[in-house]
């Protein structure tokens, strides 16, 4: 179980030599797991205003950071092997990120959710894997 909370001010903007600052956060999260309670503080500073971003928004767009971390970059770096990866030279590190991200577009886009099963699935029948690349994809996610 988790709470969150979160506390936001203009007040003290001022006090900052932080360009652009409009509003800062406290934000507590409390995590209840297996009967141990932890508590964890983390402070933000946005350029937010209170008029474009609440409390309740700032909150949701906190939560959503980890969505970003758990649907992108945990797949490519644990399912996909990113970290892992020693090409380091010229544009081939771009040129990689650039064809994980569409394998991972590719995928969902075309109902597969559970990367590493489907990466399992697909390595065995490669013409099913081309039969997804090419069929008509949507324009979003």
């Amino acid at each position: 179980m988790e709470i969150r909370r979160i506390v936001t001010t203009t007040r003290l903007t001022g006090y900052l030599d932080w360009p652009g600052a409009q509003q800062v956060c406290l934000l507590e999260r409390v995590r209840r797991i297996k009967g141990q309670e932890t508590t964890e503080a983390v402070c933000a500073i946005t350029s937010l205003g209170p008029k474009q971003a609440s409390a309740a928004r700032l909150l949701a767009i906190a939560r959503g950071h980890w969505g970003i971390e758990n649907r992108l970059h945990w797949v490519r770096d644990m399912t996909l092997g990113e970290d892992a990866c020693r090409v380091r030279s010229g544009a081939a590190p771009q040129v990689l990120s650039g064809l994980r991200n569409t394998v991972l577009y590719v995928l969902r886009a075309t109902g597969l959710v559970r990367i590493a099963e489907a990466l399992r699935h697909l390595a065995a029948r490669p013409d099913e894997a081309v039969q997804r690349v090419m069929q008509p994809l949507p324009a979003e996610l």
